[in-house]
């Protein structure tokens, strides 16, 4: 299957399904304009903080995809356009080699950024065990990686910016021709896949993005939940509850998440991530309390726990207190707007 008859697989559905993408609440201009880059047969990077929903919105494509037919190989290809050299011979020979269906979930292979990551690994190598059967510069001997594991299929790689500059080379051919060549054997393979990237902007200790890379790819930019009402929605759909939480209660939690993300003291907010972690923590700590409902001291408990190292306070403000600080003194006005009070008000600092 080729990326052009993959993308007109997914210009059926998304016509077909006004919302293709059940597993992510709300981001509608996302995937928007997700949908329409992959029915152009475009590569895609989401651009966004962690915790918001880039991988689940990639995988939520890969169930989309129907299941196929491939050839059992390890580029898993195509029965009538095979690209290993295995199933072009014996295709050569009219013999058919054994195939093996696989389901949309098993189209998506992932890829984790990072800076010990080599183009050996995205591509492949040579297997020794093999080089010594059947030469060195045999192609026999050669082992694909990730990259042609995902023909027919998604190629998700997450967090491109942390990949070494060596890497990112490596992909410019692949993302530009939707081939690559194996250099000890000056072989071109084709790579036939579907390429979705992500990054986390505010992440600076990894590579940048070369301008030669970026120009392969549409962008869509990722945002925390559009609303409330979507956060809570998230919560409804996502998280375990342990106990009894009440809908005001809730509304609690993620109304202090969503107020510490327009603190203009941050330079990294909490995520859904961290509303998820302060729904399901507030419901453990009422549950090991023995209680049957959790109320706001429940949560109260939870809050430095799971919101202290979640968060960055800007340079300007780092000196001046801790991250823990900060999140104490923010939950003080909090309560005191909102007229909440715990049972025992020593510790309500």
């Amino acid at each position: 299957m080729t990326t052009e008859n993959l993308s007109k697989q997914l210009i059926e559905i998304f016509l077909k399904e006004e919302d293709s993408f059940t597993d992510i609440l709300g981001q509608l201009r996302v995937k928007s304009e997700l949908k329409s880059a992959l029915a152009a047969n475009r590569h895609i990077l989401i651009i966004g903080p962690p915790g918001i929903g880039k991988t689940t919105i990639a995988k939520n494509l890969a169930k989309l995809l129907p299941e196929i037919t491939v050839n059992d190989c390890p580029f898993n290809c195509n029965p009538n356009n095979p690209i290993c050299p295995d199933c072009k011979s014996l295709k050569d020979q009219n013999k058919n080699p054994a195939t093996k269906i696989i389901s949309g979930i098993q189209r998506f292979v992932r890829v984790q950024g990072s800076p010990d990551l080599t183009a050996e690994d995205l591509i492949g190598d040579i297997d020794p065990i093999k080089a010594l059967k059947f030469g060195p510069l045999s192609m026999e001997a050669f082992s694909p990686g990730k990259l042609f594991k995902a023909n027919s299929g998604i190629l998700f790689f997450d967090e491109l910016n942390r990949c070494p500059e060596k890497l990112q080379n490596a992909l410019l051919q692949v993302l530009q021709e939707r081939v690559a060549t194996i250099g000890p054997y000056d072989v071109d393979l084709e790579a036939n896949f579907i390429f979705i990237a992500t990054m986390n902007p505010a992440d600076s200790s990894t590579e940048p993005l070369s301008d030669v890379l970026l120009d392969r790819f549409d962008v869509t930019y990722m945002e925390y939940p559009e609303s409330h009402n979507i956060e809570k929605s998230i919560l409804d759909k996502h998280g375990t509850k342990f106990v009894e939480i009440s809908e005001e209660l809730t509304n609690i939690i993620i109304s202090f998440v969503r107020e510490l993300r327009e603190s203009d003291k941050l330079e990294r907010v909490p995520s859904v991530r961290a509303t998820l972690g302060l729904f399901e923590r507030t419901g453990t700590n009422a549950l090991l309390k023995g209680k049957q409902s959790a109320d706001f001291s429940d949560v109260h408990d939870a809050i430095v726990s799971v919101l202290s190292h979640r968060i960055k306070l800007k340079p300007s403000a780092q000196y001046l207190q801790s991250p823990i600080e900060f999140i104490k003194e923010h939950l003080k006005s909090f309560m005191e707007r909102n007229n909440l009070e715990i049972a025992d008000k020593s510790d309500a600092g």
